[in-house]
């Protein structure tokens, strides 16, 4: 696959990325050492930025980002070229997934910049999928299945980050050690802390189906809640917080080595 402009789109995509978990990270990580505020997703940490003098600007610049990326992930799964076929169209799914999260996050940055919309917590709008969902013939399976492929996600994650297969899309040549040791490092931090997030929301999303209970569904900002509200919470929180930004500095180190 020719890369001289999905190169860029590419990189933009994942700095934008990496500075949207950076935000809830630092969100977090004030709550777990008692400086106020309160745990948020990526969406609630774009509401945050809209209350700052520079909100505006930044919000456009991440929405720029952030449709970069989805349109590097539609390119990858119509001209990405895998040599094992029974993995390409699991493969192109997963790409078309991440291509909408994107999307919905640039119109959402768009739509905060201009200052035309309000944006939910993903706690509420999780409650709300769910309620309708669970309403549907079936409904009860498909939220449970639907939060076993988010524990399933979150253990993907923890997987790559055990093993490292992360560093194998870098180009290590460009790296001298110490810097491939460390970005190494952060990666796994941060696919960990993912694992952790995506393994509490797809099991809520598992109890709300064996429970029939909407209001056990949680978004990201939720599953920060629920560490914080732990025996040794704030510890745990500050931990998955710190993971939160080792993961946002991965998508730095990878927007810089990463192979496209």
């Amino acid at each position: 696959m020719r890369n001289d402009w999905l190169a860029p789109l590419a990189r933009i995509g994942l700095v934008a990325k990496g500075v949207s978990f950076a935000i809830v990270g630092v969100l977090a990580l004030r709550v777990a050492v008692g400086h106020g505020g309160k745990s948020t997703s990526r969406e609630g940490a774009l509401a945050t930025l809209a209350d700052e003098g520079y909100g505006k600007w930044l919000l456009l610049a991440l929405a720029a980002g952030f449709a970069a990326y989805a349109l590097w992930r539609i390119a990858q799964a119509f001209f990405e070229r895998d040599e094992e076929d029974h993995k390409r169209w699991g493969k192109r799914a997963g790409y078309l997934g991440r291509a909408g999260i994107y999307t919905a996050l640039a119109y959402s940055a768009a739509k905060l910049a201009t200052g035309t919309t309000h944006t939910q917590s993903q706690n509420e709008r999780a409650r709300e999928a769910t309620a309708e969902v669970l309403d549907w013939p079936a409904g009860r399976w498909i939220v449970g299945i639907a939060g076993l492929c988010v524990i399933g996600a979150g253990l993907f994650n923890g997987y790559r980050g055990l093993t490292c297969k992360f560093a194998e899309r870098w180009n290590t040549g460009e790296m001298g050690a110490a810097v491939r040791r460390w970005a190494t490092r952060i990666g796994v931090a941060g696919l960990l802390a993912r694992l952790v997030v995506f393994g509490l929301i797809g099991a809520f999303a598992v109890k709300a189906a064996l429970e029939y209970d909407p209001k056990e569904a949680i978004g990201l900002d939720g599953a920060l809640q629920k560490l914080a509200q732990q025996s040794y919470g704030p510890w745990l929180l500050g931990l998955t917080a710190a993971g939160l930004l080792a993961y946002a500095a991965y998508c730095f180190a990878d927007a810089r080595y990463r192979r496209v």
